[in-house]
């Protein structure tokens, strides 16, 4: 056994008791931090409204943070509840096979109970998710055994997940309303018109 050979089992054994006691203190930490700017929004307060403005909806904001999941899998089920009614986005997530869609439910019922206990809010049915979206978590690196003593390194990848919950119907069309054909034409010619040869005349 050569030198190089008993230097990569002296790592392997370090870089095992290394990844144990990282893997616990990561763990540990990552369970009281977590970004606290979103729920600031529900400590906001606004002016008095006058008798002849249009009232304004209430709204509660609700986080989950730290969710042990990919933020690349866990935004295609944010971005399916967009514009859907409470109801309506529990019964769909309900239906969603991929593991973040738990999480997400869980998170809008959750919003769902603190709209009627703190944010005086009289019909919780009668609210729709304003906001959905997710952001990236803290990545913790462990250490991975490989054969003929090498290492490899695994990803412990986590995100956090904002709703923002409305009050009132939602809207026909969350998104920008799909043009007809006539005005996907007219836009057509308007960007032909608008062609022009560069350094031309």
């Amino acid at each position: 056994m050569n030198l190089l050979t008993v230097r990569n089992l002296n790592l392997v054994k370090q870089g095992a008791e290394f990844h144990k006691s990282c893997q616990v203190l990561a763990w540990g930490k990552l369970k009281e931090n977590g970004p606290t700017h979103w729920l600031k929004y529900n400590e906001k307060i606004y002016p008095p409204q006058g008798a002849e403005e249009e009232p304004r909806p209430a709204y509660v904001c609700h986080q989950r943070p730290n969710i042990k999941y990919s933020p690349f899998k866990m935004w295609y089920v944010a971005c399916l509840v967009r514009g859907m009614a409470v109801d309506e986005a529990i019964k769909q997530l309900k239906f969603v096979t991929k593991k973040g869609a738990t999480d997400v439910r869980e998170v809008i019922e959750e919003a769902k109970e603190l709209a009627v206990k703190e944010h005086n809010v009289e019909f919780p049915s009668n609210m729709w998710v304003a906001e959905s979206f997710v952001g990236k978590g803290p990545v913790v690196k462990g250490v991975r055994r490989h054969a003929r003593a090498r290492m490899g390194i695994v990803h412990y990848v986590y995100c956090h997940y904002f709703v923002r919950l409305e009050e009132g119907p939602p809207p026909k069309y969350y998104y920008a309303a799909p043009k007809r054909p006539h005005e996907q034409l007219e836009n057509w010619l308007e960007q032909m018109r608008r062609r022009k040869i560069t350094n031309s005349l």
